[in-house]
């Protein structure tokens, strides 16, 4: 019971610090679980549970405030989702070191874009036509999507977002913004829905297997909920710059956590989760 107290907070803050940037959360939620003693595969089911939760509440915000191309989310989620299911299915036949060391290293990926010299306000012009090309248009900002890059890159997005309990937030940003030509804000909105699709789909591949401790979920759910709603709207006029860059070291921080831990290297947690 106190450990499921003390989760529900720390919950509650790191769903404000994610939905200000369109993340379901799943960089957090699986680890913070881990270090509690909760087996990997069932912190990702109940990370990939809360992720919905939090894409549900911050969507609702972004989308008042015209910072979701709707058609856009549908459109790539169809593939991803696909890929998120498959990752979660196949989430059994592979250990949880294995599964620690992955998550590392997707991690460590998100912070190099979280810290690296991008310049996501640059948004190309769409000059080309053709079929592949989609053009779109999110209140006054006009963008270019080529639809031969953006399907086969989400379906690849999907999959270590189901088999490592993520909501795919943190490859989806980037991969719109920088593959796409996306501009920030809408990427930002967009993700904050897809991800909560994306999750739902690796969710199932776990339910599947068994690894869900739905009593445990439901209690954070309630604390992410409100959380992501408070970052959300924060987020619709927050300069995200520097925060960016904080939040990319704090993530390459929790990559190194992560491999001692699972060398070893770190106290191990209690041995079972709390039902």
């Amino acid at each position: 019971m106190l450990r499921t107290a003390v989760l529900f907070g720390v919950f509650f803050t790191v769903s404000i610090v994610f939905s200000l940037l369109g993340q379901g959360g799943g960089a957090l939620f699986t680890p913070i679980q881990v270090f509690a003693g909760i087996d990997f595969h069932e912190a990702a089911t109940t990370s990939l549970f809360l992720i919905v939760t939090v894409s549900f509440s911050s969507a609702l915000v972004f989308r008042k405030g015209g910072k979701v191309d709707l058609p856009l989310v549908a459109v790539l989620e169809t593939v991803t989702a696909l890929g998120g299911f498959a990752g979660g299915l196949s989430s059994a036949r592979v250990g949880s070191a294995t599964l620690s060391y992955g998550f590392a290293a997707f991690i460590v990926f998100a912070a190099v874009f979280m810290v690296g010299p991008f310049h996501p306000d640059r948004v190309a012009p769409c000059t080309r036509s053709g079929p592949l090309y989609w053009r779109r248009r999110t209140g006054d900002q006009e963008y270019c999507v080529h639809l031969g890059v953006a399907l086969p890159a989400s379906f690849v997005a999907g999959l270590p977002s189901g088999l490592l309990g993520v909501g795919g937030g943190l490859l989806k940003v980037p991969l719109m913004v920088l593959l796409l030509g996306i501009p920030m804000d809408v990427a930002v909105g967009s993700s904050a829905v897809m991800v909560g699709v994306t999750a739902l789909g690796g969710l199932a591949g776990h339910v599947a297997n068994g690894h869900w401790n739905w009593r445990l979920s439901l209690a954070l759910a309630v604390a992410v909920f409100f959380g992501a709603q408070i970052g959300a709207r924060y987020s619709l006029s927050l300069s995200k710059k520097k925060l960016k860059r904080t939040f990319g070291y704090f993530l390459i921080a929790l990559a190194g956590l992560m491999v001692a831990k699972t060398l070893g290297w770190l106290p191990a947690g209690p041995a079972h989760a709390p039902h």
